[in-house]
């Protein structure tokens, strides 16, 4: 059991794949943090924590410990009023109007294996010998309060799985107001913050920034993970990089509002915390009631970001992702929507169907438009029954055709919105968040239902249930158009309704569960506008997200790239699409479009029946080549090697498990007059391999034999290349 404990130091130490977390009770009562760092030999580290005394400012425990101060002591759940000023990882408020609170060591359970959390997605195993689990239970004796911390350490990889239950075993009402997942505080403050930043269409980007004393904080009020900030922070030692050097990552396994931030103090320590976002939250916690934050998802990697990187993937893929697909090909689509938007009938949709069956592919999705009277985004969300204008025949009819011709056929929902132009919102007006009195924000011409409503969620399985039980679908895009304001519920009293937005998520996880259970045969794909709401929570859920509404080539470098930090290539969604760009008005080759797009889950998403002969066999080749490589792509450890943040070029490669077959692929965005002779050193293959190499190699030949060590540290040759949007494929196998 990687989980042990010194009785006598009072120390917990615990051993992932090749890393260590100690924890040690100072004077029997306050858990401090030790120690996160590579694999130690298991033995007492009790002499290791070290305070002295400060001045007056940090104040003191007793006079009989005067080095003892919490404004000082590094803490593993912090909390406030007790001399500790920096940010507390939770809050409350008591019937006397006090906010101060003091929890101590009550008692400790080590066990194998890893318990689920009640109604939130979480990380899971198969077999209780996977990881072990510590819970460190601490008590505010003056409330009866109590915060059960749970630790799940995973054996074969350097994954800690943090969350934290409340529990009320007073005799009065408690309000939380600050429930995070985790803390962690570090002894020292020389790391760079990494966060994954945007907006609409230009999703998760990287950035990257010093730590300087105060807060470094990301955060969504939105009431989702949102397009602007990703629920993920990185620490990074000042020598690390993208293959060296140490790397800790923070993942939050919610989809809602959340917080992330790193504080450096005045000492030089830096305190790291994430979880739901604060603001504009409380929790009452009625006698004997309990609360229960999200995971968090904690990863050290000695080999850079992106070791740190391969530890998510592996994880996120195979103990957070469920279902039939979560091992399965993914099949490649096509789906109608910038082929037609809202304006088609069923003679075109089966059109631009027979065209994608025709080149090899393998999937027809139907986008927004099928429904009520849905001409325009100004309508019909809520009615999902068929529009017999569109569809004479029936939804069903047009499924069963595409399917009869060897295609599977999906469907697209925006199960959580209303149209206030909609049957459902004239008959149920108070079913939407709001707030009584006041106007109601509109976004999209649309309104959000109110799924801590147990009659809404209802409503949505149902109506979705019915539809899916109507035709031929295998696959559902599940999608979410717009940020919560006006965030109240008719139905929870006035001291309850600061719960609104967790109740929300807590709603969705509900009809998420029962429906993707009750449909195990359906794929479901996540979307919010593309990649508002990509997170661990829905990747619990529905196994891939629409990764962007950004579908240009080029834009798609930085989006996929800085996805990767965290999110596998199973988990990408990424289509060819018109050109000029619908969204940039970029015209990019064919060629690099279908690189892009398939380096995640390929797919297309325009009109193929326009296309000519030369370009049809152009997708068929795409096509063929994607279904040769797919296992490899969705399913291989995933290197970066060029950023597109940091230059002209972009380059990553994917490679299987046992080593023997990779895929790279290298973009460039813009032609260079005079251009220098380049390679591209290649990561991750086994030195002492001998591999093939088919591609366009600059001076060389395809389908010549190379060394694993030849290819890695001198490279290929990469070829001339004339003009902008320039991209080359590799395929590599043991010779």
């Amino acid at each position: 059991m990687p989980i042990f404990y010194d009785s006598q130091a009072q120390v917990f130490h615990l051993q992932s794949a090749a890393s260590s977390y100690i924890i040690q009770l100072v004077q029997s009562a306050h858990p401090a943090h030790v120690y996160w760092g590579p694999k130690l030999a298991q033995e007492s580290f009790d002499k290791h924590l070290h305070s002295i005394e400060r001045a007056s400012f940090s104040p003191t425990l007793s006079a009989d410990a005067p080095h003892l101060s919490f404004d000082t002591l590094p803490q593993e759940y912090p909390s406030y009023g007790s001399g500790d000023f920096r940010e507390p990882a939770f809050a409350a408020r008591y019937v006397d109007g006090s906010t101060v609170s003091r929890f101590v060591y009550d008692s400790h359970e080590i066990e194998a294996g890893k318990p689920k959390l009640e109604g939130l997605p979480a990380t899971y195993i198969e077999k209780e010998d996977e990881a072990d689990t510590l819970r460190l239970t601490l008590r505010d004796e003056l409330t009866g309060l109590k915060a059960v911390l749970s630790y799940t350490v995973f054996h074969k990889l350097d994954v800690i799985a943090r969350s934290t239950r409340f529990v009320n075993e007073g005799a009065e009402s408690i309000a939380l107001g600050r429930a995070l997942s985790a803390s962690v505080d570090f002894d020292h403050s020389e790391f760079d913050f990494l966060q994954l930043s945007g907006a609409w269409t230009r999703e998760r980007h990287i950035y990257k920034r010093e730590l300087v004393p105060g807060i470094h904080r990301i955060d969504s009020k939105r009431g989702s993970s949102s397009h602007t900030q990703n629920p993920f922070i990185a620490l990074l030692a000042k020598n690390a990089g993208e293959d060296h050097g140490e790397v800790y990552g923070f993942s939050l396994v919610y989809s809602g509002g959340f917080l992330g931030q790193a504080e450096v103090d005045p000492f030089g320590t830096t305190r790291v915390q994430i979880g739901i976002q604060p603001f504009d939250f409380e929790w009452k916690l009625e006698a004997g009631e309990s609360f229960q934050t999200p995971e968090a998802v904690l990863v050290r990697s000695s080999e850079g970001l992106g070791g740190m990187s391969r530890i998510y993937h592996k994880l996120y893929r195979t103990r957070l992702s469920r279902g039939q697909f979560r091992d399965a090909a993914r099949p490649i689509l096509v789906n109608n929507w910038e082929a037609t938007y809202f304006n088609f009938n069923a003679d075109k949709i089966k059109e631009i169907a027979a065209a994608g069956q025709e080149l090899g592919i393998e999937l027809f999705v139907l986008d927004d438009g099928w429904f009520g009277k849905r001409d325009s985004d100004n309508s019909s969300l809520g009615d999902w029954v068929e529009d017999k204008r569109k569809l004479p025949e029936g939804l069903a009819k047009l499924a069963n055709e595409i399917t009869g011709t060897g295609m599977q056929f999906g469907l697209w929902f925006e199960p959580e919105m209303v149209s206030p132009n909609s049957d459902l919102h004239r008959a149920h007006p108070d079913w939407c968040l709001h707030v009584p009195n006041r106007s109601r924000t509109e976004a999209r011409q649309q309104l959000i239902l109110d799924l801590s409503r147990e009659d809404v969620r209802d409503y949505i399985v149902d109506s979705v249930s019915k539809v899916l039980e109507s035709a031929p679908i295998t696959y559902v895009k599940w999608d979410m158009n717009r940020n919560m304001t006006e965030i109240g519920s008719e139905l929870l009293p006035a001291e309850r309704q600061r719960e609104t937005a967790h109740r929300y998520m807590l709603g969705l996880y509900d009809v998420l569960e029962r429906i993707v259970s009750n449909f195990p045969h359906i794929l479901f794909e996540s979307c919010s506008g593309g990649g508002g709401r990509f997170d661990p929570g829905m990747l619990y859920y529905m196994p891939q997200t629409w990764t962007s509404d950004d579908s240009d080539a080029v834009e798609r470098l930085k989006i996929q790239y800085g996805t990767s930090i965290v999110y596998p290539a199973s988990s990408m969604g990424a289509h060819v699409s018109a050109v000029p760009n619908h969204q940039v008005g970029r015209v990019t080759p064919l060629e690099m479009r279908g690189h892009v797009a398939m380096s995640g889950n390929f797919g297309y998403e325009l009109d193929l029946a326009r296309f000519g002969e030369e370009e049809k066999q152009a997708v068929k080749e795409q096509v063929g080549l994607y279904k040769e490589l797919r296992e490899l792509i969705q399913f291989g450890d995933f290197y970066r090697i060029k950023s597109p943040f940091e230059g002209n070029d972009t380059a990553w490669a994917y490679v299987s498990e046992d080593r023997s077959q990779a895929f790279a692929a290298y973009f460039r965005v813009l032609g260079e007059p005079y251009a220098p002779l380049r390679r591209l050193k290649l990561k991750g293959l086994d030195p002492n391999k001998r591999y093939t190499v088919e591609g366009n190699i600059g001076g060389g030949e395809t389908g010549a034999v190379y060394g694993g060590d030849e290819l890695m540290h001198l490279g290929l040759s990469l070829p001339s290349m004339w003009g902008d949007f320039q991209s080359v494929l590799y395929v590599i196998k043991e010779a």
